[in-house]
């Protein structure tokens, strides 16, 4: 083989290898992020991914940080609201929740409430029965529904496109929900509702029914 030959051959070779590198293939982004849709699988995807994937959507996350000492990779809201009910059936009860308004502890609260055998919690057992592997959702504390309310104009575009219940963006109307949280020093009459539609918070008596919006914790 002459010179000429094997320097025509090393040039294309290099010109291969350059347009090898050239064509990376690119790969979907699977970072989870606030609107993206949690499936009943418990994948998560991207809404444009979730369209074609024919998976079913239960939930679309609103946050995922790390709060305080909880392993939670993050939390998503339920779809849709659950009819008002009350906090607990009787009065003169601690139901056992943190009542700690700084607390990321929303699904230790729901099984508090729904563990107390002194009286019932038609919101906790409403919440329980939501799927029929257990317990996947709860009822979020004061500090999850902070976060929450924080998320809401991320959240509620792709609440509507998955055909569930946007959360309120004003405080006319019924904007008020149950926290899991109960209030410091009157654990036995009230505990705390939140408004989505304002940020505000206020003391109720447990008894008194209002809706429920459930969250659901990431895992992995």
């Amino acid at each position: 083989m002459t010179i000429n030959k094997i320097h025509i051959i090393i040039a294309v070779a290099a010109v291969l290898t350059l347009a090898a590198c050239d064509a990376h293939i690119e790969t979907p982004d699977m970072t989870v992020r606030p609107g993206h849709v949690l499936c009943d699988d418990g994948t998560v995807l991207s809404y444009e991914l979730y369209q074609t994937s024919g998976k079913r959507a239960v939930a679309i996350v609103f946050d995922t940080g790390k709060h305080g000492d909880t392993e939670e990779n993050g939390r998503a809201v339920y779809l849709w609201d659950i009819a008002p009910k009350a906090f607990a059936d009787t009065l003169g009860v601690e139901q056992g929740t943190s009542a700690d308004t700084e607390a990321f502890d929303g699904n230790t609260n729901t099984f508090a409430l729904y563990d107390t055998r002194e009286t019932a919690s038609p919101m906790a057992e409403a919440v329980f029965d939501l799927w029929c592997y257990g317990q996947s959702a709860y009822i979020p504390s004061v500090a999850e529904m902070r976060l929450l309310y924080a998320a809401r104009e991320v959240v509620n575009p792709v609440l509507e496109k998955c055909g569930g219940d946007i959360l309120p963006t004003d405080s006319t109307g019924d904007c008020w929900y149950w926290t899991s949280t109960e209030v410091e020093g009157q654990q036995t009459a009230k505990a705390w509702l939140y408004s989505i539609g304002s940020g505000a918070m206020q003391e109720t008596p447990k008894t008194q029914a209002h809706r429920i919006r459930p969250i659901i914790t990431l895992n992995n």
